[in-house]
Formats: structure tokens, sequence, C-alpha cells
């Protein structure tokens, strides 16, 4: 694999140089600078602005001959310094003469060889354009081809640019306004294969006009499933009339990767890392791209100009990469977001829950309230719902069902939510409940014979009993389907588990595992966190406020171990089964993308985690992650109802379907380097 590409990223970039207008040898030394520079910073592709050999202000003169045959002649010398200057794919812009018309075209350069020649497709001519006065459309063009300094080069809108040595590298060229058009050149080219959509552009400067020619970018990007790089020249245009400002950007997929500050007054690159692998991947599972085919013109077909992007010397290689990796991918950024995102969520949670419960009756519903991150929410949804749907709070039927390992905060807070919420509060201890089942089973909790004892008496007992032994799945089991029984028989169930316990298994089966309607189902264990704290410090005041925010603060444990001597949780989550940050980190990537664990791992490497991960704690924790995953599809496979918030679910019916014996050997190998 090349070093500038890893795991799928490409180094692309957008660059504007300075340039004199009509001076076509000093623009390519210009143009020529800033590649070398793009080489030292090993960028595999750099798209300069449209006309950038001449100038775009160049008005009448593009039909003079002289400044014709000067863009072709720095041209031939621009494409012989890159054969030694910079070994990546170069994109230029200049006036060429073909067919008794002159046309504003792209010229893509490749260590040394000119790979094409494309076109501009439509040539604006109405406000401040009026390109058609020099240049012809691109469709009135008869020649195929093209001789430029005595070599023949393809020639035409019907060309991509393929990297014959990695997989995904595919170019594909349009020009300025050919993006402000209905249907856009590079539509046709993603649809062909491009994944690199670039533009050489001229757009100049008016109030607004940056926001809109962003949101063209990102959508288009998004559309095509592809990166797009957009480069606009900048202050060293002529302003006889207007002003243009170097407006630089980089779209992958619909988001921004990178973004230039305008009126810069020196040349400069705009460069981010574009990641190959994630748009296949986005296009391969998203089937109505690929039937986008059925409706083209049978006529418009794509011929591909390739080329061996690892021919010649060893190239540098990257030392960082050049795009945020988010580290809590279900997060929103920004406080404007994040009050427009986790209001969105609360809308849908509710939204799905109250017309389940309008189809049903409006019955009375159950959930029961442990005083941790997933009931509070649960809890919270349930209240909106019910005042949405202008029933009294008094038909949730909260029950808090202490068990032998719940600890006094928990409880406490969750007597306080019940209480000040206004819902119906009901407290079952079941620890008799669950002596009297262990009993009928013949169950001996860590090896203690029950014949005899009182719920005080083995309560006692458990508080004696060494760290290192305490550990029984059957007695956390009892536990779990004791309270979901409970909650079964008094009401419609309302479920509680996230979607990062449901990868991993942290449930147990028909225990909290199961429900009737599942509000939580696609929320992943840091949203869910971060969702309660957000709603205590924006929705509620007072005790309210303060209890959530408590239960932000305490450890997550399914306190189904019995406590300390010192009446402490002995079982905290994630000591057992990892951070949920690195979870939720890699459940993004594994399911959105399809990311291999080998780019996973690389990606946690760039990322910012609320607190330092050593490498091989990583590799660790996911190791832990893949073997949970694949172990634990058969709890996934009836998980009920609920509603898809986010990019992310796991729903057997929805976006998930995976069998429950599939092997983990093939992703645990790549985890372990092997």
């Amino acid at each position: 694999m090349h070093p500038m590409i890893q795991h799928g990223f490409l180094r692309v970039a957008a660059a504007s140089p300075l340039l004199r207008v009509a001076d076509c040898g000093y623009n390519a030394d210009q143009i020529l600078a800033l590649l070398k520079r793009a080489e030292s910073e090993a960028i595999a592709l750099v798209v300069f602005p449209e006309l950038s050999l001449t100038g775009y202000t160049c008005g009448d003169l593009f039909h003079h001959t002289t400044l014709q045959r000067g863009a072709l002649d720095a041209l031939q010398d621009l494409t012989r310094a890159t054969a030694s200057a910079f070994s990546g794919i170069a994109i230029v812009g200049l006036p060429l003469a073909v067919d008794d018309q002159v046309f504003n075209c792209a010229a893509v350069l490749h260590q040394g060889r000119l790979l094409g020649l494309v076109p501009k497709s439509f040539i604006p001519n109405y406000k401040e354009f009026y390109e058609r006065r020099w240049f012809a459309v691109a469709a009135t063009a008869r020649s195929r081809t093209v001789t430029v300094s005595g070599v023949t080069v393809p020639f035409g809108t019907d060309r991509l640019f393929t990297a014959a040595d990695v997989d995904g590298f595919t170019v594909g060229v349009e020009i300025c306004e050919d993006l402000w058009v209905p249907i856009p050149p590079s539509s046709y080219q993603a649809l062909a294969g491009a994944t690199v959509l670039v533009n050489l552009s001229a757009s100049n400067e008016v109030i607004g006009k940056a926001a809109y020619r962003r949101q063209l970018v990102l959508n288009q990007s998004g559309r095509c499933m592809a990166a797009y790089v957009y480069a606009a020249c900048g202050v060293s245009e002529s302003t006889t009339d207007l002003v243009f400002g170097g407006h630089c950007l980089i779209g992958e997929n619909g988001s921004l990767l990178a973004e230039s500050r305008r009126f810069q007054r020196e040349g400069f690159l705009l460069s981010a890392d574009v990641d190959l692998e994630r748009l296949c991947a986005d296009r391969i599972r998203t089937n109505s791209f690929g039937d986008n085919h059925l409706y083209l013109n049978p006529e418009r077909g794509f011929e591909r100009v390739s080329f061996n992007y690892s021919d010649g010397d060893a190239r540098p290689a990257a030392t960082d990469l050049r795009r945020l990796v988010e580290a809590h991918p279900f997060v929103p950024q920004g406080q404007e977001t994040l009050r427009e995102r986790c209001e969105e969520i609360f809308q849908t949670q509710v939204a799905g829950l109250a017309k389940r419960l309008e189809h049903i009756g409006k019955p009375p519903v159950s959930i029961g309230i442990s005083g941790g991150l997933d009931s509070t929410l649960a809890l919270v949804v349930a209240c909106k719902t019910l005042d949405t749907l202008a029933v009294a709070r008094d038909r949730v039927l909260a029950f808090t069902m202490p068990g032998f390992g719940t600890s006094s905060r928990t409880r406490d807070n969750a007597r306080a939510l019940m209480h000040l919420l206004g819902v119906t509060a009901r407290e079952v201890d079941i620890r008799q409940l669950c002596l009297d089942e262990m009993r009928l089973m013949g169950h001996k909790p860590f090896g203690i014979d029950l014949t005899g004892l009182t719920v005080a008496e083995l309560t006692e007992r458990f508080r004696h009993i060494p760290p290192e032994r305490c550990e029984d799945l059957v007695f956390e089991n009892v536990q779990a389907r004791m309270r979901t029984s409970i909650l079964m028989n008094a009401g419609f169930v309302i479920g509680t588990g996230d979607v990062s316990e449901s990868a991993l298994g942290w449930c147990t089966y028909n225990g909290d595992h199961m429900s009737m309607y599942n509000p939580n189902s696609s929320i992943p264990k840091t949203l869910v966190k971060f969702l309660v704290a957000w709603a205590a410090r924006n929705e509620f005041d007072g005790e309210v406020r303060r209890t959530l925010l408590d239960v932000v603060d305490t450890e997550i444990s399914p306190e189904l171990l019995p406590l300390s001597g010192d009446g402490k949780t002995q079982q905290a989550t994630e000591n057992s089964i990892g951070p949920y940050e690195l979870h939720d980190f890699f459940l993004y990537h594994f399911l959105r993308y399809g990311a291999s664990p080998e780019k996973i791992l690389f990606l946690a490497s760039h990322a910012q985690f609320d607190q330092p991960y050593h490498a091989e704690e990583i590799r660790r924790w996911l190791q832990v992650f893949i073997k949970r995953f694949f172990a634990n599809q058969f709890k996934r496979s009836c998980l009920p109802d609920g509603p898809k918030v986010g990019t992310i679910s796991l729903s057997p019916r929805g976006d998930w379907r995976m069998p429950s014996d599939a092997r983990a050997e093939l992703w645990l190998r790549w985890a372990e380097g092997q």
C-alpha cells in the first residue's frame, strides 16, 4: 500500500495561488511552488482554480493566439516539472483552441504526463458573467482527442481518471458553473464510479454567496456519496468589476472537512484526508445509488483514463491525519446543534411511544426505575409522552425494585425522581422473591446453602464474601428476570436498555432485555448520559435537576452482585466490559461504515477521548467488543419495538440482520494484527 494511502485515506488539496492576469509563465511558477509544497505534505491530489494558467479575468485576450500559445507552453513546462516535483495528480485550468472554438478546460497531470483535458460543460452568460463571448460549450466539440506538444491526449467531458493501483480512487472533473445547474456533470461522473469530484472555479464574491456555495458543495458531495474538492481563484484576479475571494472547500458525503478563509493575500493549500473506503462502503449498502443507472441516458457513457499512482520513486509518508475524528460520534457538537439535536431526539422518542400507546388505548405503563442513566431517560420520555397525550402522569406505574446489590445512592435517586415527576411510585423489595426462586432451583449462590436462611441472614452472609469470589451469573439473572416479571404483570412495559448494551449483550435475556416498547432502543450509552445531563440543565430545575445530575455522576452498574462490607457496590460495568466511550466509538465505525478493526484502531489513535488510553488498552477493549458483539446476536434477534433515532440501530427488523452463529475469527485476527 502506498504510504500516502492507508486505511482508505487519500490526502487531497484545493489550491488558490497568487497570479498575474495573462502572465502564464509566472502563474505556472506559482502553481509549481504549491505543488512542491504539496509533495512535502504527502498530498495525493491538488486542484487549482478555473483558468489558473492565464487568470479568469483575461476577457477578449482569450481569443488571442498569443495567450493561447502562452497557456500551452506553460502547461508543457508544468507537465514536465511534475515528473520530479510532484508525484500525485495536479489539475489546472487553461483556455484551449479546438475545432475552431475556444474551450475553458481542466488539464489533468500526473508525473510528467498529461492524462487528459476536460472542457467546461455549462457556460454562464447572465448577470456579471459573459463567458459565451469567449468560450464554447463542451457539447459543440467535435474532437475526441487533441494533440498537445506532439502528444495525443483524451479530450471531452466523458473521461474519468482512475488509479489502477489504488482501490476506489477515480477522479471526475467539472468546472465552476457545472456545479450550479440542476443536474451537474459530477452526478453522472459519480454514478459512473468517480469517488473524488473536483471543481476548478472562479466564483466571485457577493453578499451571501459563500454560504450558498458551501451548501452546493456539501449537498453535491452528499448526493453523490463522494469527496468534493472545490478550488476558487483569489484576490489577484482583475477587480475591474468583480472581486474573487479564493473560497476553497473540501466536502465528503455531506460533511465539511475543510474550508479556507477568504480574501487571503498569498497563495495557499487547503488540505484534508478523504476516506475512500467509507465512500465505497456507503455506495455499496445504499442500493438506490446504483439504481440511478437505470435512468441514465444509455448514450452517456464514460471512458476511463488509467494511471498507476505508485509509479516512480518512493513518496513521502503522511505522519498525521488531516480530518477530525470525533471521539464521541453520537454526541452532537456546538451549543445550537446540541439544543436542536436533543429536542429532536426527545421528540422522536416521545412520538414513537405516543403512537404505540394511542394504538392500544392509552393503558397504564409500567417502568422499572433503578436510579441509573437508562431508566432515568426512559422515565423522562414516558412523562413527556403522557403530557403530550393529555394523560395524567399517575398512569406511569414506576417501580423501584431493590435487590441484594442496590446501593443507597441509586435507591434514593429512584425514589426522588418518581416523587418529583409525579408518577405512581411503588417500591418492591425483590430479595425474598429471589431467595424463594433460588431455593426452588436448588441454586447455592456463591456456594452458600440457602436452607433455613432469612433474607437478613443471607444479606449478612454476602457481606463476608471475598471480592475474588463475588461472581455468580445465575444469581444476577434471577434478580433481573424477577424485576421484568413484576413489570410485565403490572402494565404495558416501557423498556430502558440502550443500543450499547444490545451491541455488547450486556443484558439478561428475557430480563432487562425485554419490554413491550423501548424508546431507548437505538440510543448509545454516551448519548444517554449526555441527554440526561442536557435535560437536567434545560428542561428542569430545583431538586429534579439536582437528582438528574447526580444520576449522571453515578458510576454505571447493574447492581446485581452483593454490596461490599461497607455498603458499596462491587460491580462497575466499565471495569468489566470496558469504557462506553470506546465501545460506542467502535460500534459507530463498525456498524455505520463496516470499518475493519485495523482501521478502527487507527481512527481511535487520532481521537481525543475524555481520558487517555494506551494503544494496547484500546486494542484489548476492541477485542472485547468484537467477541461480545458476535456472541450476543441471539439477544438482538428478538429485540422489542423502538424508534430509530440516529444513524445506528440494531433492530432485527430494520438496520441489522446477522446470523446468531457467525464466527468472529477474521475480525479478531485483524484486531490482533496477525
